[in-house]
């Protein structure tokens, strides 16, 4: 019965290192169909984004099935739990990356960004890309401190996101209104996006200690 419970768990696992690559990459095609106007690039993330709904389904069902047939406790029972509130995060994620996809859409044929921020959103998506592939691995390993170190990374695009702020604030900022709104929400979504990586991460470090990280 054990060896069956821990074959579960792996899949449950497997499902949701899975869901973090297939996140990273649907913001790796978002960014690039934001910065060069690409209709296709956009739809596919769009189409797709009914994977990500799945797997996150598939995540609920093999859970709820480990709680019902194997009555887990102690710290089995702690990740099963903390793997469904992951699974929710990855879901949010892949729907940030939408949101990305759907402005690019939105705006074709014309880009959405201005020259002045383009780079900054280039590299926020590198970070974003970058985080959803430390998390599959922390995910996959449960290294503590490989979970830690997401929260350096995360802090790297919250200075990306200040520093647009300060762009948009410029008495040479000559781009209006519309596009300073569309400027915000979208460094806003790549914001949440690294938040909710560090929250998986910090799940991981509760299913391997027993306590949630106090940073």
């Amino acid at each position: 019965m054990r060896e069956v419970y821990q074959e579960q768990l792996g899949m449950l696992t497997d499902v949701l290192a899975s869901m973090s690559a297939m996140v990273g990459t649907a913001m790796e095609r978002a960014t690039k169909s934001l910065l060069e106007a690409d209709l296709s690039l956009a739809e596919q993330v769009i189409d797709e984004d009914s994977l990500v709904d799945e797997a996150r389904s598939r995540a609920e069902e093999y859970a709820f099935g480990l709680l019902a047939l194997q009555a887990p406790v102690a710290g089995d029972l702690r990740s099963v739990i903390a793997t469904i509130h992951a699974a929710e995060d990855m879901e949010r994620m892949g729907d940030l990356a939408l949101h990305v996809a759907k402005a690019a859409r939105r705006r074709h044929p014309n880009a959405v960004l201005p020259d002045d921020v383009a780079a900054y959103f280039a590299e926020m998506g590198r970070i974003a890309v970058k985080l959803a592939n430390q998390v599959s691995t922390v995910i996959r390993t449960q290294d503590i401190e490989a979970a830690r170190l997401l929260d350096e990374v995360d802090d790297e695009m919250d200075d990306l996101h200040r520093h647009l702020f300060t762009v948009m604030m410029s008495p040479d900022w000559e781009h209006g209104v519309a596009t300073a709104v569309d400027v915000t929400l979208l460094g806003r979504f790549y914001e949440r996006f690294a938040d909710h990586a560090v929250a998986v991460a910090r799940r991981v470090e509760f299913i391997v200690t027993g306590k949630m990280p106090s940073r």
